[in-house]
């Protein structure tokens, strides 16, 4: 099968393109975010080939993987085809709503020419369809090839842009954390963290876009991995720092209810709860490599790649069957 699908988020795509199909990722010179092409940071397999506008316009295509509403017409314009019409069409939707939640309406929303599939049922729930057809895959990692030893004293955190988008991510909770253990804050835009929130760097340390491999190796360090996301979809560093064995402490906010186990570490919407079962870590190692096993193993028994692709192999068949 040839999918056409953009390289909108790097983990989930890495993921979706280790399928056994050809991936046609649109490319354009300047790289930007309609072009971005084939990943530079993340390993991808041979299957998933850069094309650009003009050789997508001869291109046979057996479905449209769209992510942003406005690839709906970018990707009529390049195929020279009615996308939902001519090809099928399925929506990825990777986040939760915005605005007046839970009244968020969807801008695929009452839309008769395409799939639209969520990442988690939480989203599903949250988003106002309509009367558009939607399902549920959840995600799927490739596993990480290192494994917790929780050798440093030490908090891991991964976020992007965590000044931006504060309360979001949770960022202003990150000194009471931060009292308790110096933090490795890992990300995009994470550079000048602890001037943001007042704290001396040997608190807050940042880690500004660093490898997807040399990352993971250092989280399996830290003693422990932080989720503090009052409102965002579920993020893959907090499934892949779990695949690597790493206890986690949460809040127990979207989907995160769902995808840690309380053997896990910790999972409470009470901060101060969330404070003590950090200090158990902390204190008890042998504790926390128990969590770090419930952890690792939840997260390969309910993400595992296998599951994800021939989740995603179904649904692709029955679309594209549906529209011969």
């Amino acid at each position: 099968m040839n999918i056409l699908v953009w390289h909108v988020h790097g983990s989930w795509a890495t993921s979706f393109v280790h399928g056994r199909h050809r991936y046609l990722v649109p490319v354009t010179p300047d790289r930007g975010p309609y072009g971005l092409g084939r990943a530079r940071t993340y390993p991808w397999p041979d299957g998933a080939v850069e094309v650009t506008p003009a050789e997508l316009r001869g291109a046979e295509v057996d479905v449209v993987i769209l992510q942003r509403p406005e690839e709906f017409d970018l990707a009529s314009e390049w195929l020279g085809r009615r996308v939902g019409r001519d090809v099928p069409a399925v929506y990825v939707e990777h986040n939760t709503p915005k605005g007046d939640v839970p009244n968020s309406r969807h801008p695929m929303a009452d839309r008769d020419d395409l799939l639209l599939v969520h990442v988690t049922g939480f989203n599903q729930l949250f988003w106002d369809n309509g009367g558009t057809r939607s399902t549920v895959v959840e995600h799927g990692i490739v596993a990480p090839n290192v494994e917790w030893t929780g050798e440093l004293d030490r908090l891991a955190v991964v976020i992007n842009e965590p000044v931006r988008r504060w309360r979001v991510t949770g960022t202003d909770l990150l000194p009471r954390f931060a009292a308790l253990a110096p933090l490795d804050v890992f990300g995009m835009g994470v550079a000048g963290l602890a001037d943001r929130l007042g704290l001396p760097a040997d608190r807050v340390a940042s880690h500004d876009d660093v490898p997807q491999d040399r990352m993971h190796a250092e989280l399996a360090r830290r003693r422990a991995y932080l989720h503090l996301c009052r409102w965002t979809s579920l993020g893959l560093s907090l499934i892949e720092a779990m695949a690597i064995g790493m206890p986690v402490v949460a809040l127990a906010t979207t989907e995160a209810v769902v995808a840690v186990p309380p053997e896990a570490g910790a999972l409470s919407t009470r901060v101060d709860d969330l404070l003590a079962a950090t200090r158990r870590l902390l204190d008890d190692p042998s504790a926390a490599r128990r969590a770090g096993t419930a952890s690792r193993r939840a997260a390969r028994d309910r993400y595992g790649l296998d599951r994800f692709l021939a989740d995603w192999d179904r649904l692709l068949e029955e679309e594209v069957c549906a529209s011969r």
